[in-house]
């Protein structure tokens, strides 16, 4: 079963070097590594020193999904695993995602539970970012609860349903886990296998207020696309952020956003 590694980056060096000694110390090693730099002004491109068994991309900054699909493109694997520049890998991460797919070849993809890691402690994971893997796609409807780093994912997937949306700044993993959830069932193995770092510079995450903002694109691209019972779920959702969206432009007096959320809940109602 080979696997490709796809890390894409920008300007972190230091976490990147330390995110490709946990793939190079895994039990299962990987067929190929492909690190995509999203136009660093560091010291990057020595990582290709630093791990000479690599395969280095460089590309004009243009986002983290545009730098994960150039990496996609790239891979000679039917399989491919995603890792961010700051995360680490459990050297048991990729062994026992193969194990389980060798004896559930019916899944196309894999997440695995994780450690949150901030300013270099442990920390306790808010209870309602823990995964279940009981209703994915219900579980994943509010925010990701499915880490990129801790996913496998076999390329027919991406054949079928597309790659990440560079149209989106952020959530650009949400919206494919939810337009891949709408045909195919996605397996949560429960163990720890992935160590996610925050507390420093540069993430995605904290770099844009209102993410339901992002959110609800995705949401109203697959209404349209899901069957009754997920459609269900998408409108009340839709209808949850909608009136959080309209508080928050309520606050601040943005009269065009107040009336865009007004007409939008009064037509999903």
């Amino acid at each position: 079963m080979h696997i490709s590694v796809v890390i894409p980056t920008y300007n972190r060096y230091d976490y990147l070097k330390e995110a490709l000694t946990s793939v190079f110390t895994q039990t299962y090693l990987p067929y190929e590594v492909i690190v995509v730099d999203d136009g660093s002004t560091d010291a990057t491109e020595q990582v290709q020193k630093d791990f000479p068994n690599i395969k280095y991309i460089y590309q004009k900054n243009s986002g983290v999904s545009s730098a994960r699909n150039l990496g996609i493109s790239m891979t000679s694997s039917e399989w491919i695993a995603f890792l961010d520049s700051d995360d680490r890998w459990h050297s048991d991460k990729l062994q026992t995602q193969v194990l389980f797919h060798k004896k559930n070849p019916q899944f196309l993809m894999s997440y695995t539970d994780e450690i949150w890691i901030r300013d270099f402690k442990e920390v306790k994971i808010p209870k309602k970012f823990r995964k279940i893997g009981k209703n994915i796609f219900l579980e994943n409807l509010s925010y990701c609860n499915i880490a990129p780093s801790s996913s496998l994912i076999h390329k027919k997937l991406f054949l079928k349903i597309g790659l990440f949306d560079e149209n989106l700044e952020v959530c650009e993993d949400y919206d494919l886990w939810l337009r891949i959830l709408l045909y195919h069932n996605i397996a949560f193995i429960s163990e720890k296998l992935l160590y996610k770092y925050a507390g420093h510079e540069n993430q995605l995450s904290f770099k844009h207020w209102g993410m339901d903002r992002f959110r609800v694109r995705t949401l109203e691209k697959i209404l349209s696309i899901a069957d009754r019972e997920k459609k269900e779920l998408i409108k009340e959702e839709l209808i949850t952020k909608y009136t959080l969206l309209k508080k928050g432009a309520l606050k601040y007096d943005k009269i065009s956003e107040i009336n865009e959320y007004t007409k939008k809940l009064h037509t999903l109602r």
